[in-house]
């Protein structure tokens, strides 16, 4: 069962059904991506305990995998304790739905390398965090997901706009917001982490990726970075895994820092399933995020993780709001050498709202991402009748 059935439950599904499985797929709206390929599908408020607690009793899955953020996490601990398997674990999922938590337990008694960070719970709390951070600081609710909420801050008097941006894009009733030195970074990296119910952690080949407004907008993979760093950033991704426990696939996000010979590997964040950089392994590994997480799931062997090659992946966005969408543009992307365009299928559009993306592969890092350039801008959303 998928709590969730966006663009990365979809490729779940599939990857899912391939392996013989049965999937449910459940989510707050009909008719999303994952719920066009699953066998069946239920629409319940994702964020009433309930509901959630009534829909995974009623079909008693071998697995639940929570593909979203905004669910009633006790509700997963509760039917945890009864018996049903949440993936990875349901504690591991209230840890990283909450930034707190999860900031918490990493710079603390993991001893991981962070921004360094305040919480506040009013717009003066705010003020008075931010100030010794030093400008700009970055805003963020604790509880938030594709970048919602988030805001940069130049100076005090962009304090109370990113407190209202804060609370206006947290999800659910919480006040508190996270405020963190602003990095400048080299380079960002989602670093993909699967780990096995009983066999060692894997990596795949690290994932450059560029976001704005908080959410990511292109990939690439395999990543340039040193041999120092990449060792440093899967000695911290083994260990904050390693402490979630469970099984599946992990993006564990870090920041390359300081000088770009030899940089620094700052922790960020870390989502426990498929991760939206990840995309870009459906044409970039030989075996997909998707895949992978299935495989660690079900308890199946992966002999190895190897790259393809050069690739890399753009997101195709609404530019407008549309109660319903055709695309145009798709035979020019798809005339274009080595590239595959994925539409999601969602059923409206809202400004930004990520519609589909366009994968590529070329001989070499630069080629790639062009390619992919090219062929996500050559799709055109279009709201119809």
């Amino acid at each position: 069962m998928l709590l969730g059935s966006g663009e990365l439950g979809k490729e779940v599904a599939i990857a899912a059904q391939r392996l013989g499985c049965r999937v449910i797929a459940v989510d707050r709206y009909p008719d999303a991506p994952a719920m066009q390929v699953a066998h069946c599908a239920e629409v319940v408020a994702m964020t009433d305990p309930e509901a959630l607690k009534a829909v995974v009793r009623r079909h008693r899955p071998d697995l639940v995998i929570p593909e979203i953020e905004a669910l009633a996490v006790d509700a997963l601990a509760e039917l945890e304790a009864e018996g049903i398997t949440v993936i990875p674990t349901a504690r591991a999922t209230a840890v990283t739905m909450n930034r707190d938590r999860i900031r918490d337990r990493a710079a603390g008694p993991l001893g991981l390398r962070t921004a360094r960070f305040a919480y506040a719970e009013s717009a003066a709390e705010l003020a008075a965090a931010a100030a010794p951070l030093g400008w700009p600081v970055v805003v963020k609710p604790v509880m938030s997901s594709s970048g919602k909420g988030q805001s940069m801050v130049e100076g005090p008097d962009g304090i109370a706009a990113a407190w209202e941006a804060a609370r206006t894009g947290a999800r659910g009733s919480g006040a508190r917001v996270i405020v963190e030195e602003f990095l400048r970074f080299e380079l960002e990296i989602t670093l993909l982490t699967v780990k096995q119910w009983n066999g060692p952690t894997l990596f795949c080949p690290p994932i450059g990726h560029i976001q704005e407004r908080g959410d990511y907008q292109c990939s690439w993979q395999p990543a340039v970075m040193g041999e120092r760093q990449l060792a440093a950033a899967q000695t911290m991704a083994k260990a904050v895994t390693d402490d979630l426990g469970g099984a599946g696939l992990f993006g564990v996000e870090f920041f390359l820092c300081g000088e770009p010979a030899d940089p620094e590997v700052v922790f960020s964040e870390l989502s426990p399933r498929p991760h939206d950089t990840g995309l870009v392994t459906l044409a970039g590994q030989n075996l997909s995020e998707f895949e992978l997480h299935l495989r660690a799931v079900l308890g199946l062997p992966i002999p190895a993780i190897r790259s393809l090659g050069p690739a890399a992946s753009r997101v195709i966005l609404a530019p407008e709001a549309a109660a319903s969408v055709t695309y145009g543009g798709v035979a020019q992307a798809l005339a274009i050498q080595e590239t595959q365009v994925l539409l999601f299928g969602k059923p409206d559009a809202r400004p930004l709202r990520r519609m589909g993306v366009a994968l590529a592969r070329g001989a070499n890092e630069a080629e790639a991402r062009q390619r992919a350039d090219q062929a996500a801008a050559a799709i055109e959303v279009r709201g119809s009748d």
